[in-house]
């Protein structure tokens, strides 16, 4: 035995042979207590013998028989595990029909000419020692009906052969043999039933239970259906078993009764039992089996019957019973459960003691528990008689009841909800006749682990990056871990994956990133976790496999195989295909189909060699082309369509260039594609002449008459035959310029700035081709107020159609005018009519050029200017018109003065000294007033009233009465500003609206009106682009007349009716009504002399 242990060691290697040891062992263990002992172990040495030596004649039998070939291992321990092979080494192959039985014989169903052979040989490996042993040979042949008769003719008085019939026969059982069997099998083991049956065709075997059902989850079924098994039997399944053996002939039924037997197993297992001096108490020892086993007692490893006696032991059958024990009562018992398969042997210590109680859990000991979750807290202790355990709490505090707590038999007392007025300290009291003992622990109650921010389900595109939060809310005094997982498992070792306090990261995601994440924070106490699901998606993977079936002239069937959809339903599929033959590295849509269809049914269009190939649709995108599909070459057949856009329009007064798109390749459907190109007059009676070209898309037709109309027709036709027969177009041969100019030109003049041309229609045949419409020509020969000559500009419109009359829009008032009309078709104008004149009558001028205020002085001011650009008329007269401004920037009376035509300067006498004036200024014709022009001006101040006022000003009481009038004006200026910030108008502006006098108002250009003074315009400070400049003259720009959107082409464009799109107008500004203010802030003295 090995020192300070119970193992025996036997070293069979040394020490002798192994059979020298073989028997039964049994370990005793004793001291002053008693005597304990172990089961029974059982040394038996393996072995693995040789085969008998013997001598195998060759098997020949006729095809169809069934056989047999026996294997029958010799016995050696433990058993040997039997396979079949050949020569080589190599498993024979089984089948239904050629399987090994559970004994290791070979059976064959009905044998077959392939199974003919010479290395039959049974191997049986005896695993423990590690050797195989080997059977001889057989040999077996199988002989068609032909070589069996030879073989009996020529070997009849020799041989023992027997020949049965090899028709198809009805099943029969090769083993087991007849229609019943029996069968036990040990509870806990693998029950294994077996069948092999014989029959030509090859029976099926089928296992069902009389009066029960299979277990589903214990039941299996090997050797092809030929062995059942069901593992862990017990005695539930015990019954009959039939296996049913069927072919095309019948079938056959055997019964296999079996039973389960059961070694003994433990229902009640005797138990340690401690007593103290004179307490009672029961040894139970209780087992099961089949049969039943018998149940005996030893003390100390000596059968009861024959050990010392004891007056407090009583035995009655598995029950030992203990009355008034004393301490000589110790002692160990051992019960041991026989019967035929087995025995059980248990050892159980009857200890009497009388010992206080003593409390083995440490003092002082800190639990500390989640709220809300039991609490336990330990007692462990010791003590015989039994001690009773009571709880405190605190140092005052009454024992604690089961109302509340549970107290566990071991010691333990339970809080089942432990809150947070549970922490405290606990006292445990053990107490028993002999004396007493205490302990204390503390509890303390911490908050639990919460996620209260969890991970998300989310769908990502595979390269894409995705983030998971995850926040956590702890006891401040616990620290918690954070751990994340994948699929329960740890995060992949890969530096695509990255976590910090509450995130975890992964980018560039790929397929295998898929699967559910969770985060799980745990402290000392508890764990709290949450898991969100991953879903990788991306474009399907391209189809494969594509095949082409239903080879037809004109359609065919293709079919694929779907790739991986990438988590993201197909929903349709797109077939494209390529015309090797015209269009090859092209691909064009054929169609497209749902994402549940793996085949559709193409239409093919004749003389194409098609290549197909299909990608799949998901919700993401779409997938890479799959590979081409074979090639398949249509038939050839005449053309089903004929060239389109068919046109004939000639390019010379003699030709007529017909034109059509040709067809590609696809379209030709067969080989030696061309144009059947037909024509004909269309008035005529002459007949179809007709070309046949190839490899163009025009053809032209020489010494046709001038505009005449023809009509076409372009036919496709091939090798094979002519596309249905085309519809005529009809078309015109060339075009020459027209002949004749349009005729009775008039011309109505309707204001001074539009004029309305009337004129009569060309013949048609003089136009000499497709009319397009009258084209006028117009210009200014003379202006009447302005004498001098200058370059003559020729305008021109162009009018549309068949149309005979249009209007000229933009004209200058008071001017000469000529015009012509001419006719145009698509080759060009044809010859002016004679030229027409025409006078505009006068309109209002334009404003004057420029007004000026010079040599200002205390009482006048000269104003000088220069006339209007566009005087439109003979002017009669100026108007000046002007007003004063005072302090407050209110408007005085309006003065209208006359000045006469031929002045350009003027001086105004008799004004107020320091004094604001503004300024209107226009010119007049016969037709009315033209635009306004305006300025302001201011005299000069008076240098003794000036003294006067500074004299006045060192006065004390005009010092106190300006600063009275300084705040009345800056309260003034704070409302103004207020209103004006409202959108408001000023308290001038409403007075002037209210007073304005209408005689004085400039007019309107467009209808005479009177306009009204705008302050936006005429009073802010001046910025660039202004009208009036640094040096205070006003340039008025020219009129800026265009025609560019009356008619077509050069200058201008008219309505279908020839009406003016637009209105003339020069550029000028309105004049402001009386009482505006002015822009220019007054001076100090002008506020003191508005005052005054």
């Amino acid at each position: 035995m090995k020192p300070g242990s119970g193992t025996l060691v036997i070293n069979i290697m040394s020490e002798g042979k192994a059979e020298t040891y073989e028997g039964v062992y049994q370990c005793t263990a004793r001291n002053e207590r008693g005597a304990a002992v172990s089961n029974n172990i059982v040394v038996r040495p393996s072995r693995s013998p040789l085969w008998t030596k013997e001598r195998l004649e060759p098997i020949i039998l006729r095809n169809g028989q069934s056989l047999v070939l026996p294997c029958r291992p010799p016995i050696g321990l433990p058993p040997a595990i039997i396979f079949w092979m050949d020569n080589s080494f190599q498993r024979l192959p089984q089948s239904e029909r050629v399987s090994q039985g559970l004994n290791g014989d070979l059976y064959f169903s009905n044998v077959l000419p392939e199974d003919t052979r010479e290395d039959y040989i049974c191997y049986a490996r005896f695993n423990h020692t590690q050797t195989i042993q080997q059977k001889q040979p057989i040999s077996l042949k199988v002989i068609s009906v032909d070589e069996l008769n030879e073989t009996i003719a020529a070997n009849l008085s020799d041989t023992e052969f027997y020949a049965k019939s090899s028709k198809e026969r009805p099943p029969t059982f090769l083993t087991p043999e007849g229609n019943e069997s029996h069968k036990e099998e040990l509870r806990g083991n693998v029950l294994s039933l077996e069948c092999i049956a014989e029959g030509l065709p090859t029976p099926v075997i089928y296992w069902i239970k009389e009066d029960g059902t299979l277990p589903v989850n214990r039941t299996f079924y090997r050797n092809f259906k030929k062995t059942l098994q069901i593992t862990h039997v017990s005695e539930a399944d015990s019954g009959n078993y039939q296996c049913i053996a069927k072919n095309t002939l019948g079938a056959v039924h055997h019964t296999i009764s079996v039973t389960v037997k059961a070694a003994p197993y433990w229902i009640v297992a005797p138990q340690n039992l401690v007593l103290s001096p004179g307490e009672n108490g029961t040894l139970i020892c209780r087992a099961n089996g089949n049969p039943k086993p018998r149940i005996s007692w030893l003390t100390n490893g000596v059968p009861v019957e024959i050990a010392l006696d004891d007056p407090s032991r009583k035995i009655d059958g598995d029950t030992i019973m203990f009355s008034n024990v004393q301490e000589s009562s110790s002692a160990v018992y051992q019960c041991n459960a026989s019967n035929k398969y087995g025995y059980l042997l248990a050892n159980a210590f009857v200890n009497v003691l009388a010992e206080p109680p003593r409390i083995l859990t440490s003092a002082n000991t800190l639990y500390q528990v989640i709220a809300n979750r039991p609490a336990l807290l330990d007692c462990a202790f010791f003590g015989s008689p039994m001690p009773t355990i009571e709880w405190f709490k605190g140092t005052k505090g009454s024992a604690l009841h089961e109302d509340i707590y549970i107290l566990h038999d071991n010691g333990t007392l339970e809080i089942p909800v432990a809150q947070k007025d549970s922490t405290g300290t606990y006292t445990c009291v053990a107490r028993n006749k002999l004396g007493m003992a205490k302990n204390e622990v503390h509890l303390e109650i911490k908050d639990p682990t919460r996620i209260i921010k969890q991970p998300e389900y989310a769908v990502v595109q595979r390269g894409s990056t995705v983030s998971f939060e995850c926040k956590v809310k702890h006891d401040h005094t616990l620290i918690p871990t954070i751990m994340w997982l994948k699929d329960n498992g740890e995060l992949p070792n890969d530096e695509r994956f990255s976590t910090d306090k509450d995130h975890l990261v992964v980018s560039d995601v790929k397929d295998d990133d898929g699967g559910t994440y969770t985060c799980a924070a745990n402290t000392t106490l508890d764990s709290a976790s949450a898991s969100a699901v991953l879903r990788v998606v991306d474009v399907p993977n391209p189809p494969f496999d594509l095949e082409l079936t239903n080879q037809l002239d004109k359609s065919v069937q293709l079919t694929w195989t779907p790739g991986d959809d990438n988590n993201s339903p197909i929903t349709k599929f797109i077939i494209e295909y390529e015309d090797a033959m015209h269009e090859a590295g092209l691909w064009r849509h054929q169609a497209e189909v749902s994402g549940t269809q793996t085949t559709a049914q193409l239409k093919l269009s004749p003389y194409v060699n098609y290549s197909f190939r299909v990608m799949a649709e998901n919700s993401i995108g779409r997938s890479m082309p799959s590979d081409a599909s074979e090639p398949y070459l249509t038939k050839a057949a005449e053309p089903d369509q004929n060239p389109t856009a068919v046109e004939g329009l000639g390019t010379e007064p003699d030709n007529l260039v017909i034109t059509w798109k040709p067809l590609n390749g696809f379209q030709s459907n067969g080989p030696g594609l061309q144009y059947k190109v037909s024509w004909r007059q269309k008035d005529g009676d002459d007949e179809w002449t007709s070309v046949v070209v190839a490899n163009v898309s025009k053809y032209i037709v020489s010494g046709t008459p001038t505009f005449v109309p023809y009509l076409i027709k372009v036919q496709a036709l091939n090798d094979v035959g002519f596309a249905p027969e085309p519809a005529a177009v009809m078309g015109h041969s060339g075009e020459d310029l027209p002949m004749v100019a349009p005729g009775n030109v008039r011309v109505s003049v309707v204001n001074s700035t539009l004029a309305e041309v009337h004129w009569d229609p060309v013949p048609p045949k003089s136009v000499r081709g497709h009319l397009q419409g009258y084209r006028i020509y117009y210009w200014m020969t003379q202006s009447s107020s302005k004498r001098h000559r200058r370059h003559i500009e020729k305008k021109i419109l162009t009018f549309q159609g068949s149309k005979t009359h249009g209007m000229l829009p933009g004209l200058q008032p008071y001017s000469h005018y000529a015009l012509n009309v001419r006719v145009v078709n698509g080759k060009g104008e044809g010859p002016a009519s004679t030229d027409r004149g025409f006078h505009t009558p006068e309109g209002v001028p334009s404003a004057p050029s420029s007004l000026k205020i010079v040599n200002p002085t205390l009482d006048s001011l000269t104003l000088e200017w220069e006339p209007p650009s566009h005087p439109n008329g003979i002017l009669t007269e100026y108007i000046l018109k002007y007003q004063p401004i005072n302090s407050t920037h209110e408007l005085g009376p309006l003065v209208d003065l006359k000045i006469p035509a031929n002045k350009t300067r003027w001086t105004l006498k008799n004004l107020n000294f320091s004094t604001r004036y503004k300024f209107y200024f226009y010119a007049q014709t016969s037709v009315g007033s033209g635009s306004q022009i305006t300025e302001e001006a201011i005299t000069t101040v008076d240098e003794a009233m000036a003294s006067r006022q500074v004299d006045i000003a060192t006065q004390g009481w005009f010092i106190g009465l300006m600063c009275a009038v300084a705040l009345l004006i800056l309260i003034l200026l704070i409302v103004c500003f207020i209103r004006r910030n409202k959108g408001g108008k000023y308290p001038v502006k409403e007075k002037e609206d209210a007073h304005a006098d209408p005689e004085i108002q400039p007019m309107k250009e467009d209808d005479g009106t009177f306009g009204e003074y705008s302050d936006a315009e005429d009073h802010k400070p001046l910025k660039k682009g202004s009208r009036t400049p640094s040096d205070r003259t006003v340039k008025k720009e020219d009129s800026d007349d265009s025609l560019v959107d009356y008619g077509e082409g050069v200058n201008g464009q008219f309505n279908e009716d020839g009406s003016f799109i637009g209105q003339y107008s020069g550029k000028k500004e309105k004049e402001p009504a009386e009482g505006n203010e002015s822009s220019e802030a007054p001076s100090p003295v002008n506020a003191m002399n508005s005052f005054v």
